[in-house]
């Protein structure tokens, strides 16, 4: 990986923040100003209800889900590493992820030098959920949808909300699956606002999407999906329900048999529904895998069912199809 990437200067910083292990600690407890949710650094998971949780350094279990609700706060350190445990095949009630519930907030606050990391015990794609962010940004789904994982509700008219702060993170092994219509990526952001700041984030092994726009008006900068494993991946990159935002400097290479770079929509069920999904995605890199892509989804970029959008500056490389609208 870092061979692939060191020649793209947008991925320079990058680098570090894939590469750089999490710092460890020896403190159990962690840190928390809420006095309705207990911080335990080996049983991760419940509800944060009010206040700010901060997690302060070291590894933390995340043992179930876990949902900031609104007017609560989840703060990570740098160099803090989350680590899903194993929950039972078919128990589906006990998914390991994280989520941000409208008015809620996560300050993921990674460097270059330390990155977050969320991660999992079992190091094989679609080993744990992800995470998901439900804003209050407009949506042509309604005024309002319920997001397909975790349940929360999402939309509304604040293009300008924000979900909190994300940088220098990197999400591994995420994507688990319900069913074949219902599964996680790495990070789904749903109706998510432009006060949302998302820079220096790589999904890496993940068994659905890589970043995935459902709706809003968040801009993205600084993204990084890598596919190796010969688990079959879904896209690198997918927006539908009318995303308007700005994603700048993407970089995607997938070497196994998954699917497409970019997939994007607008309302399979209406094509015209409003807004109409229209992102500008500058500095745009798709690396593909060739003829030996036995997949049926060869295609670096999928325009359909209504998406516009504004492309400037972009390289694709070693695919069957390289623009399919």
């Amino acid at each position: 990986m870092k061979k692939v990437i060191k020649n793209f200067g947008f991925a320079l910083s990058m680098t570090a923040a894939i590469f750089v292990s999490s710092c460890s600690s020896d403190d159990d407890n962690g840190g928390s100003d809420s006095s309705a949710f207990v911080l335990n650094r080996d049983d991760l998971k419940g509800e944060i209800n009010n206040g700010t949780v901060t997690l302060t350094d070291g590894t933390y279990k995340l043992t179930g889900k876990l949902i900031v609700n609104s007017g609560a706060k989840l703060v990570v350190n740098a160099g803090v590493k989350i680590e899903a445990t194993p929950a039972s095949e078919g128990d589906f009630a006990a998914v390991r992820y994280i989520a941000v519930a409208q008015g809620g907030e996560i300050h993921v606050q990674g460097t270059s030098s330390s990155p977050v990391i969320m991660t999992s015990a079992v190091q094989t794609p679609g080993a744990w959920g992800g995470l998901v962010l439900c804003g209050k940004a407009p949506i042509n789904k309604g005024l309002t949808a319920s997001a397909e994982v975790s349940d929360l509700t999402y939309g509304g008219n604040a293009p300008g909300d924000t979900s909190g702060s994300i940088k220098y993170l990197r999400i591994e092994y995420s994507g688990f699956a319900y069913n074949s219509e219902k599964e996680f990526n790495g990070l789904s952001m749903f109706g998510v606002g432009s006060g949302t700041t998302i820079e220096y984030v790589q999904v890496h092994e993940g068994s659905d999407d890589g970043f995935e726009w459902f709706g809003g008006s968040v801009n993205a900068k600084y993204l990084v999906v890598t596919n190796y494993a010969s688990e079959v991946g879904d896209d690198l990159f997918d927006w539908t329900e009318g995303w308007n935002g700005i994603g700048e400097y993407w970089y995607g290479k997938r070497t196994n048999p998954g699917n497409r770079g970019i997939e994007a929509d607008n309302n399979s069920n209406n094509h015209l529904a409003s807004p109409v999904s229209n992102p500008t995605i500058k500095n745009l890199t798709l690396i593909g895998i060739g003829e030996s892509d036995t997949s049926s989804e060869t295609q670096a970029l999928k325009l359909r069912v209504g998406t516009k959008g504004i492309f400037d500056n972009v390289v694709i490389s070693n695919w069957k199809t390289g623009f399919d609208i």
